[in-house]
This record gives C-alpha cells, structure tokens and sequence, in this order.
C-alpha cells in the first residue's frame, strides 16, 4: 500500500456536504479546524492486496462468530459489564441466528499480514465515508480506475433480499440514532442506512432512540407517534440499550412480539474488547491475531490496554520498553477489567498513521476505509482518507453483478 500526495478538488467541501457529509472538518483542542475528510492525499492498493484482505475478512468474521458462540458460556453478564439477563437474551439470538447486516474490523497492515486489532459489530460508523463519498471522489479524480468498494450495493442487497423472503413484518423498518451524539456523526450513519432500506422497497421510519416509547396494553415499543415498532436498526451500544429505562422490558421478554433489532443482541460479542483473548485462545498463533489476555498483560512485554466497551481509543493506555511513561488517553469508559492486547504499532506513511477499516456486510467482505492519525491511537480527530486499486481499470457490470451475486 502507498499513499499519494495530491491536490484536493476545486469546492471539495460543499461537494461532500452535498453528498451527505456532514462534518466535513473536525474542530481541534486549540478552536482550529482541521479537514475530516482528507482528499489532500489517497492510498493505493494493489489487486493482490484486495483479495488477500478480503480473505482475511472473511475468515476473521466466521472465527468471531464461533467465538461469540464461545463467550456465552465462558462469562458472566458482570464480568461483561452488561446488565444481568444480557447474557441469556445474547444465547438465543445466536440460537436464532438473528438477522445482522454488517460490521467493520480495525486492522493493522505493515506489508505482510494484516493483524486485527478490534472488529466493532454493533455501531460501526465511516459508513457513509466509505460507501459513498470516496466512491463519488473516485469517480471525479480517477473515473477509470477501481475501488474496492461493493458496500452499498451490498446494503442495498441485503435489504431488498430478505425483504422478498418477509424477514419485515409490514415491509417497514424503524431507524434510530441518539440525540446525545452532537457531531451529526451518527444521525449521518443512519439516515445513509435508511436510504439504503428505502431504495430496496422499505417503508422507513426515522427517530431518535430518545423518544422510544412503551405501550402497556399492548407489550409493544412504539415511536413518538405511538406507531408499533416491528423492525429496527439502532445505532446505540447494546451495553447502554439495556441500562436504560425501556431496556427492563427486553430483558424481562414481556413483550407480546418482540422488535428484531438490527444489531442484533448477539453483537454484543463483537463489541466488547473481551472478544481478543477469546479469539487468541481459539485460534493460538495465528498470522492475523495479536496475543491478547483478560485482566493483565500475561508474558506480554509490549502491550495495549483496552476498556471492554471503549470507542474512538479512549482509555487506551501503552506500555512499551523504550518509553518509560506509558501513552495513557483520557475517556469515559470504565477501566476497572481491561483487555491485554500485544503492542502492534500502526504503519507510518511520513508521519501519517494508517489503520484499514475492513467493512463487513451479510457475511462478506465488501470494502475499505483509511483513517489515519498524527499519534499512535486512532482516535476521534483521525482523518478520512481515500483509497484506488492502481493500475486496474473498472470492470464491466456484468462483471459487478457476479461478484455481488456470489
């Protein structure tokens, strides 16, 4: 993988706004604003390297699985940090094999193999940013060239297809963000999603997860304008969903037709950092997975400490032999147990720290983001940059439609 110096589009900005994003910029500690989308530069990949990564994906995504199958009967809701009867509820949706549409690992890749460092399979964002926005700079900066990229005719896909089989009852699905989240970050996310829902025939419904409501009579859920919510993506952590007011009502199963939440309950596993010592006990020594321990460093001499449920790199705490003060970021998140991870640091393209987001959707590897930062944590003033497969021209759309089809 290279990265590319290059002259940003005359208008960039208002072109991205345009296109659904945004914040385009991110306001920096010091009142500066600095460009969130970074089209200043761009990373090129080989073909070999798409397929290589797409393997991985793939197979990283069937090992989490089963070691979500394996977390069930390993912990405890507490050891978790969930509230009690997570567990339980996480059993049966995997016993059900609840639908899920996507998820996005985190990787590390200095030349050789790509090593995981987290998967987020219960409120991954750069969806927009990756589907659309780099796919329409693409087409502007390179109009001949690929992008390894399917993720929206992939949700599109999903969508249409298990609407067919009458996975949604009604043929309409809720769509929930948080009012707590100000960036627009998440709200952007969702509305992307229900766009998606809604171009494979769906009749869409946006809200606030805030004005979720409860409707006795009938043990339903209900939106603020008392409609019954039948199917529902949710971009709100299940971990805070079930310490919530309503959240009582699903771990005590009252009621009369449970919603089908999207994420399911079962992602849960593929959210928590406790997911790491659990795929290196299952899959010891393999080429794509970091030695990682629950609750202390075991032999690790280098290490990362990660908080169960921590996002955006907060709370992350270095330990590495040549720096005598660990790299400690401050954060919200409870590090009372954390998660042992070996020190694996992110390559460094002049100074520019490049972590792949590695896009999951119904199971198959559909794409990549580049987020890159200044310092050794991807965190949230990382940047978004573009990618191209160099020196392949695009193919034909028969071609496409097989690839999707497979």
């Amino acid at each position: 993988m290279w990265r590319h110096s290059i002259r940003p589009r005359p208008g960039w900005k208002d072109k991205v706004v345009e296109q659904g994003l945004v914040f385009p910029m991110t306001d920096m500690p010091d009142g500066s604003e600095r460009p969130y989308w970074n089209e200043s530069a761009w990373y090129e990949v080989t073909m070999d390297e798409v397929l290589h990564l797409e393997r991985v994906t793939e197979e990283l995504y069937e090992m989490c699985k089963h070691a979500a199958s394996v977390m069930v009967t390993r912990f405890s809701d507490s050891q978790l940090g969930l509230a009690s009867g997570t567990l339980s509820l996480v059993e049966q949706s995997l016993k059900r094999q609840d639908l899920s549409v996507y998820a996005r690992f985190d990787l590390a890749w200095s030349g050789v193999e790509p090593k995981m460092l987290e998967i987020n399979g219960d409120t991954p964002t750069g969806l927009l940013e990756s589907a659309v926005i780099q796919w329409n700079w693409l087409e502007d900066v390179f109009p001949d060239a690929d992008q390894w990229n399917s993720v929206h005719d992939r949700l599109v896909k999903w969508w249409s297809e298990r609407r067919t089989a009458g996975a949604f009852p009604g043929n309409e699905a809720h769509f929930f963000n948080s009012a707590a989240e100000t960036t627009g970050e998440e709200a952007m996310t969702v509305a992307y999603l229900r766009d998606t829902a809604a171009m494979a025939g769906l009749a869409t419904y946006g809200h606030e997860i805030e004005d979720l409501g409860w409707e006795s009579t009938q043990r339903a859920f209900v939106d603020w304008g008392g409609r019954k919510i039948r199917t529902a993506f949710k971009l709100y952590p299940w971990e805070d969903m079930l310490d919530d007011e309503f959240g009582k009502y699903i771990l005590a199963g009252v009621e009369r037709e449970p919603v089908q939440w999207i994420e399911p309950i079962w992602k849960t596993m593929l959210s928590t950092k406790a997911i790491l010592p659990v795929l290196w006990e299952l899959y010891p020594d393999h080429p794509n997975l970091l030695p990682a321990y629950f609750g202390s460093p075991g032999d690790l001499l280098e290490w990362v400490a990660k908080p169960l449920h921590g996002r955006e790199g907060s709370n992350i705490r270095i330990h590495t032999i040549t720096d005598p003060d660990d790299h400690i970021q401050s954060g919200p998140y409870d590090t009372d147990t954390m998660v042992y991870q070996e020190w694996h640091p992110l390559p460094s393209y002049e100074g520019n720290r490049a972590v792949i987001g590695s896009w999951v959707v119904d199971g198959v590897a559909a794409g990549m983001m580049v987020r890159e930062s200044d310092g050794p944590i991807t965190d949230y003033y990382a940047r978004f940059v573009p990618h191209a497969i160099g020196t392949e021209a695009r193919p034909d759309e028969e071609t496409i439609r097989s690839w999707l089809n497979s």
